[in-house]
């Protein structure tokens, strides 16, 4: 048995899962204190469902707690950006283009030292260990509670930012270190902004890992406690402490890999309606498609791993606007269940329109019985409208592309949208977020520039694969179990020697003897 919750801007589902049959499933609204929400779903699952606690194999969370804090510019460690470069890389500094806000909220200290690497692994120039400890003396003057360690090119030699991590534990035993080979990809700029945002949630990912911990004690599950993270897959809770900005796009993921454990189907579109937004995605081989470009997450780029999600303010607690002619982007939230009209509230949303069509028997119906029928239609027209546009612009091709609809507030989609084809909703398709994370496996990914000589090609692939297939097994997947999910690999004609960026991902079952 498994226990999959996750959190929302609008609702906190929880399920209890006995393989891939959902035994029991719930549906809490979210609470400010996401912990204490957590609390209050398993208390209400185990309610629901009166489970032995001790039958319970694992339970996995997919949590908002990170990008919160990120987003709202709140509890983040005082950060120190430390770039082993020079002579290169000077014209742009560490954190730039932040916005000030954020900026100012991880302290603004950053620190230039000679170091870093060619694409090839070769030196730019040797590591000034001098200036680090003179940083790192600096550093302990400010306050500094976490530092970001990035070399040029430090995911094909990753030497520098090991040396320079030494260095900063000795000089500065009690802060937080996150080095960019394990956060971010190869784009030095991207990474480092992934870097600091890591470690300014160290100290976070701490306090909320141990509140989790706390909550399944004293709710008596033992059982193992995992976060899932933004390519659909697990962390277990000492690697959430040390990796928090994997976690941020949790929610869209799990969704979708809880469609395609619904239908069984592994290539498909998924438009998962919750109470504030519609995620719009790609699920290829069963796994959410990877975006191929810089994502932006809270104005800042990064070039972690993220899922090529496309976002609308349409969901259940969507204001109406303008006679039916504008559905969102502001929405009620949280307080959907006292806002809204069917539940006696002053609001016009989306689910009085899903209630007064028919749609939906949530509340009381009477209290929107007045609404222009004309005006209904023209409001669930354009949420399908809009959701039309958004699928179509996620296709790559012409072939067909099934479309399964998810979340709570998937009621205001359409049975057929035009030029698309039929909307499948899966039974528990409200909860899929939740099935998503109680069914995730574990990765591992391999994503850096090749040097591959002439005739020499498959077995620079065989290497990059067995990678990729030993970090999914170091991470906790079950030997044996660890399939490869995806290979791309692309020539970099700009750089000598053959370059060639390869990228493989691989995943497995879930070893449940790591914690």
């Amino acid at each position: 048995m498994r226990i999959g919750i996750d959190v929302g801007g609008t609702n906190t589902d929880a399920v209890l899962m006995d393989g891939d049959r959902v035994v029991g499933a719930i549906k809490r609204h979210t609470q400010t204190d996401v912990t204490e929400g957590i609390r209050e779903a398993l208390q209400a699952l185990q309610s629901a469902t009166a489970f032995d606690p001790a039958i319970v194999e694992g339970v996995m969370i997919g949590t908002t707690h990170f990008i919160n804090a990120l987003v709202e510019a709140d509890r983040l460690a005082p950060t120190a950006a430390l770039r082993l470069c020079l002579p290169a890389t000077a014209a742009l500094p560490p954190l730039t283009a932040w916005p000030k806000g954020l900026a100012q909220a991880v302290g603004g200290s950053w620190y230039l030292v000679g170091g870093g690497h060619e694409f090839d692994g070769r030196q730019i120039a040797p590591l000034d260990e001098e200036a680090i400890r003179k940083a790192t003396a600096q550093m302990g003057a400010e306050g500094i509670r976490s530092v970001a360690i990035t070399s040029v090119f430090s995911p094909v030699n990753s030497e520098f930012e090991e040396r320079a991590a030494a260095i900063v534990a000795e000089e500065l035993p009690h802060v937080a270190v996150s080095m960019s080979q394990h956060v971010g990809r190869v784009g030095l700029l991207e990474r480092e902004n992934a870097t600091i945002i890591n470690a300014a949630l160290r100290e976070l990912a701490s306090q909320v890992v141990d509140g989790l911990v706390e909550v399944l004690r004293d709710l008596s599950v033992a059982a193992p406690l995992f976060l899932t993270q933004n390519d659909g897959t697990l962390m277990a809770v000492d690697v959430v402490r040390h990796y928090p900005v994997s976690t941020f796009a949790s929610g869209p993921t799990n969704s979708m890999r809880g469609a395609a454990a619904l239908t069984g189907l592994t290539d498909c579109a998924v438009i998962d309606v919750g109470g504030t937004t519609s995620d719009i995605g790609v699920l290829r081989n069963g796994f959410p498609r990877e975006a191929s470009t810089a994502i932006e997450v809270a104005g800042i780029r990064t070039n972690f791993r993220m899922p090529d999600v496309v976002s609308i303010g349409i969901g259940g607690g969507s204001r109406i606007h303008d006679n039916g002619d504008m559905v969102g982007p502001d929405s009620v939230g949280y307080r959907l269940p006292t806002d809204a009209l069917v539940f006696g509230g002053s609001n016009l949303t989306a689910t009085d329109i899903a209630v007064a069509a028919g749609r939906a028997d949530i509340g009381d119906r009477s209290l929107v019985r007045h609404l222009d029928p004309e005006m209904v239609q023209r409001s669930l027209a354009y949420v399908a409208r809009r959701s039309t546009e958004l699928v179509d612009s996620m296709r790559t091709s012409a072939e067909p592309l099934p479309v399964v609809a998810v979340g709570g507030g998937s009621i205001l989609l359409p049975d057929v949208l035009d030029g698309i084809g039929a909307v499948r909703r899966p039974e528990n398709h409200s909860v899929a977020n939740a099935v998503g994370a109680a069914i995730a496996q574990v990765s591992g990914e391999v994503d850096r520039i090749f040097a591959v000589a002439s005739g020499d090609r498959e077995k620079t692939l065989d290497l990059a694969r067995q990678e990729a297939v030993d970090r999914a097994t170091a991470a906790g997947a079950t030997p044996g179990s660890v399939q490869v999910v995806e290979l791309d690999e692309v020539p970099i004609p700009y750089l000598p020697g053959n370059a060639t960026r390869i990228r493989v991902k691989a995943v497995g079952d879930l070893s449940y003897t790591i914690r």
